[in-house]
């Protein structure tokens, strides 16, 4: 049996959860979550690129002014197609004002004008 603790708890209780259960993140709700989306500046928001079609949508978001990251698990075994994304994503953010960059494997980040991406990791040894 997993404790709950912390954040957890304060929503659900002090139930526990079964070892191997999931908890249903979307289900949960929090104090002024819906709110936030409406009067940010800026949204982070996670695309899902199913097809090529898929990434003029993933751009209209990164034109109204949010950052997008970009999952294109579902086409990255499609050189030809993940060459034409790459070069349609580029050329949204060179039109933007903006940035894109590979985060991880199968895993873009598309940000609109005046927000750049650095690509230097940041270490633990930097931190301090």
């Amino acid at each position: 049996m997993l404790a709950k603790r912390g954040l957890l708890r304060r929503h659900h209780g002090d139930e526990t959860l079964e070892e191997g259960s999931f908890l249903d993140l979307g289900a949960m709700e929090f104090d002024g979550e819906g709110e936030g989306l409406a009067t940010a500046r800026a949204v982070v928001r996670l695309a899902e690129v199913l097809r090529f079609d898929d990434i003029h949508s993933a751009a209209k978001l990164a034109y109204s002014g949010d950052i997008v990251f970009i999952d294109y698990t579902s086409i990255a075994n499609d050189p030809n197609t993940v060459r034409r994304m790459s070069i349609d994503l580029k050329n949204v953010a060179k039109d933007l004002g903006g940035d894109v960059a590979g985060i991880a494997k199968n895993l873009l980040c598309l940000t609109p004008g005046g927000v750049k991406i650095d690509r230097q990791k940041i270490r633990p040894e930097m931190l301090r």
